[in-house]
């Protein structure tokens, strides 16, 4: 079988420029390349031809060759490009072409490039710290100022943070060259692993600090002073930037996400920004009506007008008596829930009278009865039927 054409092999147009051959065999490489291809099992004969394509290409003398002769340049000693192997003028070294597109193929396969200048990574930043704050629901109501304490990573002062004794700066790492990483060469394929002299930093200290013992912060707890505004509700996450973990060898530190939690009221409980109250009421009451007092979250008395007549779960509002909304946007209300109490531990005389109303009750003293045993009466009718 005759071989492909180069340029067709790499997907670009005879006269391409370096700038082009070397993008189209990174797109090749990336598509053709086996992690990705498990399923074809034509992908690493494609995957080499695409490599021997590019070794020819990228290389002015032979590509001049190939361009006056084709694949016959590289036939029987013709063309006097070095480096062929039986006749395959880049079958025999793939790490050479592909160390040219190395790093933007591991910035596909390996979740981002390295930093600038190089990857070195010589400070890097601290981690960022939660701390849980449970608060009364009267807090959230009214909101607070409150002093916290944190257990974190601050930085050392013996040695500015630097991890050095006396705060001497970092060597290069001779293994890496101050990369952060090292390269290792597997079959046809180069890997890149964290170096491991200096972790990934890209320096050592010869002289660590006693105090740190080279890390550059030192565990200890921190007072912060934290305002919680009023609204807050579970789950609110407030953020002090800076607050967090310092950083290592003297990298900027991380920061404080504070998640609060409400914790449940005896009285109210909220939704939103809506208070719900269940207030139990006498039978007396609910059956001819009047006025009772209730609690206010604000520490405050409500008056509230009952109906004649009312029933359990009846319910009624007091306006712009619940939760404020978080960063302003109004006040919520607050709904009272009727709960209608039936009598216990009643005396002799007490359950005489409530003989006595039973007896002179009527249909329309307790409608929902009658219209409930009525139905009753219907469907049993229905089922002799």
């Amino acid at each position: 079988m005759s071989k492909r054409d180069y340029y067709e092999t790499l997907g670009v147009a005879k006269g391409a420029s370096a700038d082009e051959i070397k993008k189209g065999f990174r797109t090749k490489a990336k598509e053709l390349h086996p992690d990705r291809n498990s399923d074809n099992p034509d992908a690493e004969a494609q995957f080499k031809e695409a490599n021997e394509a590019y070794e020819v290409l990228k290389d002015a003398e032979k590509k001049a060759a190939y361009d006056r002769f084709g694949h016959a340049a590289f036939e029987n000693g013709m063309g006097g490009g070095g480096g062929q192997r039986g006749g395959h003028p880049g079958g025999g070294d793939f790490s050479s072409a592909f160390s040219d597109v190395f790093d933007d193929l591991f910035g596909d396969f390996m979740g981002g490039r390295g930093q600038a200048g190089g990857g070195r990574q010589r400070a890097s930043r601290g981690a960022d710290l939660r701390y849980n704050l449970r608060v009364t629901l009267e807090e959230a109501f009214s909101g607070l100022h409150k002093t916290i304490k944190v257990p974190t990573s601050v930085a050392c002062t013996a040695c500015d943070g630097s991890g050095a004794e006396g705060g001497v700066e970092p060597t290069t790492c001779p293994t890496c060259s101050g990369m952060g990483k090292v390269r290792a060469q597997q079959g046809f394929f180069t890997v890149e692993r964290t170096c491991p002299t200096c972790s990934g930093l890209g320096q050592i200290i010869k002289n660590p600090c006693k105090v740190c013992h080279g890390h550059g912060r030192i565990e200890k707890d921190r007072s912060l002073s934290v305002n919680i505004p009023a609204g807050v509700e579970t789950g609110t996450r407030i953020r002090l930037a800076g607050e967090g973990e310092a950083g290592l060898r003297g990298g900027p530190p991380g920061d404080l996400y504070i998640f609060v939690e409400v914790a449940p009221h005896e009285l109210f409980e909220r939704d939103g920004n809506n208070l719900y109250c269940r207030v139990p009421v006498s039978m007396a009451k609910a059956a001819l009506g009047g006025a009772i007092e209730v609690p206010t979250i604000d520490g405050g008395r409500g008056r509230v007008q009952i109906p004649e007549g009312s029933q359990s779960g009846r319910q009624m509002r007091l306006r712009s008596k619940g939760m404020p909304a978080l960063r302003g946007g109004g006040v919520g209300d607050m709904f009272i829930e009727l709960a209608v109490e039936t009598p216990v531990n009643l005396t002799a005389r007490q359950k005489d009278i409530l003989r006595e109303f039973e007896d002179l009750s009527e249909d329309n003293t307790n409608p929902e009865s009658g219209s409930f045993f009525s139905s009753v009466k219907s469907f049993w009718d229905g089922m002799k039927g």
